[in-house]
């Protein structure tokens, strides 16, 4: 109870600013979570069976595609060859939309990180203006206050302003990084997309040549 009464406390010394960042705060690790189980629902981090399915496919071996596939690569893979085999697709056409078929894929795994990008840029700045009026009231109190100024209540002023500031960096701070670790996750399956689009590519051409 008393954690509470602290934080509520803090919460009203800080002012509007630091009730905001505060509610930034909320919002950014509703993001991360979402985001997370996004890329959990989505395979981000499951590769072995596109990478087993890309070594079957275009070989003696039968190999049988799956239907509806969940995990983004393995989808990814499957929706490829499905191009490439149906023969309604010239070279360039096809590659055309191979590429529209990674890019759609990419897009829904990076939703989200928008809003985590603009937290990260907003949080520091709010609360840099949180410090800036907090410091014109302490300033202006110092002023009315002439020659009977306390010191002790200037200070006590100056760090209820630097309040904000230290709470949207501490806001700021873990979005950047989310934001970095989500891109990384992106880039690694636009990497894997980019190999497995080209060795198909190759297996297909090589399965025509061979037919012809």
């Amino acid at each position: 109870m008393s954690d509470l009464t602290t934080l509520t406390g803090m919460l009203a010394r800080g002012g509007p600013a630091l009730w905001l960042i505060a509610a930034l705060s909320v919002l950014t690790l509703a993001l991360v979570l979402w985001k997370v189980w996004r890329l959990a629902l989505a395979g981000a981090w499951a590769r072995g069976r596109a990478e087993a399915l890309v070594a079957r496919l275009g070989t003696q071996e039968k190999t049988c595609l799956p239907q509806h596939p969940r995990p983004v690569r393995l989808r990814f893979v499957t929706d490829s060859w499905q191009v490439l085999q149906s023969g309604a697709y010239g070279p360039e056409a096809a590659r055309e939309e191979i590429t529209r078929l990674a890019q759609r894929a990419l897009t829904d795994l990076r939703a989200g990180l928008r809003p985590l990008e603009l937290i990260a840029t907003i949080a520091p700045l709010i609360g840099l203006l949180g410090t800036v009026l907090g410091m014109i009231e302490a300033f202006r109190a110092l002023q009315d206050s002439g020659a009977q100024a306390d010191a002790g209540v200037l200070a006590g002023g100056i760090w209820e302003a630097l309040l904000t500031t230290a709470a949207g960096m501490a806001v700021a701070i873990p979005a950047t990084v989310a934001q970095s670790w989500f891109e990384s996750v992106a880039e690694a399956v636009r990497h894997d997309m980019e190999d497995h689009a080209t060795r198909l590519v190759i297996r297909a051409q090589s399965a025509q040549g061979a037919a012809g």
